[in-house]
């Protein structure tokens, strides 16, 4: 069974960037978030996983103001976003889904557009940008005949010309080829690991978000399930094996060594610590009682594994 892990140790001076504190949202009489409290830190790249309609994109409009809070709180920087709501968010670059950019102007006229919103951003600041998400050569031409992914690179160089400290993406991968999702997993672990940004990327694609997060969150139906640190090697490992008979081989392991196990796709499944040696044990006592055994794998745990066992629960 996955524990969850505590964001929050006490006397843990570690500098968080966004922290969440019950968060709640209710529309009508549904609650749609339920008591979610996460501490971001900063200079890493944070994870929202969750299936279609667990709340990954109503958390990202409550963290950006875009929707009002039922009961919680989000600070952002030390800044709550409603009550300091533009000191909140002078530290935020974010870009839901596909960025909105202005087709038949190019590149930098689009850039230069966008700078006007803000305070005292330079040509210099332009410049740096577009050398930062690799656009150079490109960014005189209009945004019509940019790629996907070259749009999603100018996204992200537009949401960082305010120098924020947070950068939240909402499926930032949506429509992407297999390049253009590397391209983007490169930029944004660049940004946390280089500059100490905190990024939020929020997405349903599990082996992306493995690749890309070093820790995720967990959200089922609004609710946090479980946290999980990407970047720790697991402890445990996955066994599977192919025997008859299966129920026989279930009850023998729950008896014998108080494991639980599934069956799935008529494989036994179960986990054991990696540093376990019962393994020879567990096989010898299947064939004491006449369990046949056709095959045995073992992998470690992956972040697929443990979403399935948290969310079809």
């Amino acid at each position: 069974m996955i524990t969850k892990q505590l964001l929050k140790d006490k006397g843990d001076t570690m500098e968080f960037n966004v922290e969440i504190n019950h968060l709640s949202k209710t529309i009508g009489k549904k609650k749609i978030i339920k008591d979610l409290s996460l501490n971001i830190k900063k200079g890493e790249v944070f994870g929202l996983l969750g299936p279609n309609g667990a709340g990954k994109t109503t958390t990202i409009r409550m963290i950006v103001g875009l929707i009002d809070i039922t009961a919680g709180s989000v600070k952002i920087c030390g800044h709550d976003v409603q009550t300091n709501h533009k000191e909140a968010l002078e530290n935020v670059g974010a870009i839901v889904e596909n960025p909105e950019m202005y087709p038949f102007l190019s590149g930098l006229e689009n850039l230069k557009y966008f700078s006007r919103m803000h305070q005292d951003i330079s040509p210099e600041k332009i410049n740096e940008v577009i050398e930062f998400v690799n656009l150079k050569s490109r960014i005189n031409d209009k945004v019509k005949t940019y790629s996907l992914g070259m749009r999603q690179r100018l996204g992200i160089a537009q949401s960082l010309l305010n120098t924020p400290k947070v950068l939240i993406l909402d499926e930032p991968t949506n429509g992407l080829d297999p390049a253009g999702i590397k391209e983007l997993r490169q930029y944004i672990q660049k940004l946390a690991h280089e500059k100490g940004v905190t990024v939020i990327v929020s997405s349903h694609m599990l082996s992306e978000i493995e690749l890309m997060c070093d820790r995720v969150a967990i959200i089922k139906e609004g609710e946090l399930i479980a946290i999980e640190n990407l970047k720790e090697k697991t402890d445990h490992r996955n066994y599977q094996l192919k025997v008859t008979p299966i129920d026989k081989a279930q009850e023998l392991l729950a008896k014998e060594y108080q494991l639980t196990s599934q069956v799935r796709d008529e494989l036994l499944e179960f986990q054991l610590a990696a540093s376990n040696v019962e393994i020879p044990n567990i096989i010898n006592l299947f064939v004491e009682n006449n369990i046949a055994i056709y095959s045995i794998e073992s992998k470690e745990n992956t972040l697929e594994d443990k979403f399935m066992n948290l969310t079809l629960k």
